[in-house]
């Protein structure tokens, strides 16, 4: 037909439908540039809008849109999705609502779910409160966006059980259809799975969002921007660990076309993640490059200065950190706060204490925060600065009284600095804390007490004077049963009660704890052959080589020159050498088992009480048989 007649509207708008239903939208598109003459906006603006919204040139397709003489419901859905694109979601949502209210058509669930989708990217990304659009979901694309809006308002566990819903719904209505088979079922479940897995990692969970995450990259999905999503929140468990698998990771987020799929925070976020890794990687210029690049980008945004200053400071260039941390400050002041306290980490970090406080106390909006003040007091404290700790609470108490004065942080602050100025002994400053705080509430007796123990120091006239406030003991009596209190299971005190005396023992009450009974001393053994008449040696507890009388062991003397003749002789002065023959020799012990008996009015000196003449045999068998076993000298 265009072989005929060229410029047939009917025939080039239908060339243009056959390409854009083939996927060939730079072709159609070309087509209609070609063809401007003849296929003017009226006819084919939305054939013209949506090959430039499939090619993602999204500004272009708005204004193709935007130039229609009439605005078809066609057009509409399109500039519903544009709007959606463009992350403009109070247009979007306005242009759904329109259009479901205006329309009666079998879509109507589409536009829904397109409504229930802008909804959650609002309370995602901008942190909007969504409201209640009365959907009902049906769906599993309804419960999945539910969940979405859910986890923007941080209702993780609410959002977990719409996520349970929506993947019970979806497998039932892909299990409908025969030619579906498991795999795909899961294919479709990759996107439910990846969200579970996210709230799990927000819940701390980290070890099974990580499991879930590898469970669907091993699936393959076809969806790039799930992918770089997944393989994105992986880099953040791993942190600086696993960073091998962590720059496998990061290939999955540089796909073609992740950047069409993904909004602009989800980008920037893999941007400084990528950044990120760069520094844990030791890789500085690419760090420096990527975290410039992000700068460039977004100048007011924290993130790309505090990258940069962490490495410098890895490189040990904390001056130069702080330097530039001081720029950013200077040119953005809305975000100075952030960034002072960055800088005053690092002044802590190289021992500067005293400048750390300069830059706290110079960031206004946090002067008076009691956790500011707090810090701001021990950094004083440990430099042992109590004049600048003590103006740092009346700073903050000036502030209180004069925008909050009734604030309980007021109070508790004047209390703080009273027992501060107590601690290091300016005690009129404290006592002139206590007694505003006694103005305040003069039914406070820990006020009052606590002025009364500062008073007593300075002036103990004045301290019996306020005394005379305090409450009388009658009106603080508590009615304690003190009997069941000192009875108690956690007592540290037990009261004695009267017992009988038996003999030289007290017997002990026992209360509701069994008291343990003192054991009786047993009495020791004496030896058989004990006489009370002799007075046992003094030493006897003693080793003998300590004892007064010890002489030493005799060397070089044999016994009786045992086994020098022949078999069965003895030696000529044996029997002379026979000590035991003696008359003046006293016996020998008994040897165990022996039968032998001493008389009872015998004067021996029985064998544990008498004075050894010399070493025991024993002792010296003992000594030959370890000198024939050692080995080496000693």
């Amino acid at each position: 037909v265009l072989q005929i007649s060229k410029d047939d509207v009917t025939a080039l708008q239908c060339k243009v439908v056959c390409l854009i239903q083939n996927g060939n939208f730079k072709e159609a598109l070309s087509v209609i540039n070609t063809n401007t003459k003849v296929l003017t906006s009226d006819i084919i603006a939305f054939e013209k809008a949506y090959c430039e919204y499939r090619l993602n040139r999204i500004e272009n397709a708005l204004k193709t849109i935007q130039s229609a003489g009439q605005q078809t419901d066609k057009l509409k859905e399109l500039y519903g999705q544009v709007l959606y694109r463009l992350e403009r979601y109070d247009d979007c949502l306005a242009a759904y609502r329109d259009l479901i209210r205006n329309s009666q058509d079998e879509y109507e669930e589409e536009r829904k779910t397109n409504l229930s989708a802008v909804v959650a990217a609002q309370s995602t990304w901008e942190k909007v409160m969504p409201e209640d659009l009365g959907l009902r979901e049906a769906t599993y694309e309804l419960c999945y966006n539910s969940a979405c809006a859910l986890i923007g308002q941080g209702k993780l566990n609410e959002a977990m059980k719409k996520l349970r819903k929506a993947e019970e719904l979806c497998r039932q209505s892909l299990s409908e259809d025969s030619d579906v088979t498991e795999e795909d079922i899961e294919a479709e479940l990759a996107i439910i799975h990846g969200q579970m897995a996210y709230i799990m990692q927000l819940q701390g969970r980290t070890e099974d969002a990580l499991q879930l995450y590898n469970q669907i990259i091993k699936l393959k999905p076809t969806d790039v921007g799930l992918l770089a999503v997944i393989a994105n929140n992986i880099i953040t468990i791993n942190k600086d660990q696993n960073v091998f698998d962590s720059k496998k990771k990061v290939k999955l987020t540089n796909a073609e076309g992740v950047e069409h799929k993904l909004s602009k925070k989800q980008l920037q976020a893999i941007e400084f993640n990528k950044a990120l890794l760069a520094m844990y990687t030791n890789q500085a210029d690419q760090c420096r490059k990527l975290s410039a690049s992000l700068q460039s980008q977004s100048p007011e945004h924290l993130l790309p200065v505090l990258i940069q200053a962490a490495q410098l400071c890895r490189e040990k260039q904390h001056a130069k950190a702080i330097g530039l941390l001081q720029d950013f400050a200077d040119q953005h002041p809305a975000n100075a706060a952030e960034i002072k306290l960055t800088m005053a980490q690092l002044k802590i970090a190289q021992g500067s204490v005293t400048k750390a406080c300069m830059i706290l106390r110079s960031i206004e909006e946090l002067q008076h925060k009691p956790g500011m003040v707090s810090a701001l007091v021990t950094m004083y404290s440990h430099e042992e600065d109590i004049d600048s700790a003590i103006e740092v609470f009346t700073q903050a108490i000036q502030w209180y009284q004069q925008f909050q004065p009734k604030s309980p942080v007021h109070l508790s602050l004047i209390r703080e600095a009273a027992n501060f100025k107590l601690k290091h002994g300016r005690k009129k400053e404290a006592i002139s804390d206590l007694e505003e705080l006694w103005k305040q509430n003069p039914k406070d007796v820990h006020t009052l007490a606590q002025l009364i123990s500062a008073y007593s120091l300075v002036d103990p006239e004045k301290a019996k004077v306020l005394s005379k406030h305090l409450p009388s003991s009658d009106t603080m009596s508590l009615k304690v049963d003190v009997d069941a209190l000192e009875n108690s299971h956690g007592a540290t005190y037990v009261r004695k009660k009267a017992g009988k005396l038996t003999g030289d023992n007290q017997q002990k009450e026992q209360g509701q704890g069994d008291v343990k009974k003192k054991k009786k001393k047993k009495k020791g053994k004496l030896p058989k052959n004990y006489d009370p008449k002799v007075t046992p040696d003094p030493e006897r507890w003693l080793p003998m080589r300590e004892r007064s009388y010890y002489r030493g062991r005799k060397k070089g003397k044999k016994k009786d020159q045992v086994g020098k003749g022949t078999q069965g002789s003895t030696t000529a002065g044996s029997s002379e050498l026979d000590a035991s023959r003696t008359a003046s020799s006293p016996p020998t012990s008994p040897r165990p088992g022996s039968a032998a008996a001493v008389s009872a009015t015998s004067n021996v000196i029985p064998p544990r009480h008498q004075k050894p003449a010399g070493a025991p045999a024993t002792k010296k068998k003992q000594q030959q048989k370890k000198k024939k076993g050692a080995k080496g000298g000693w």
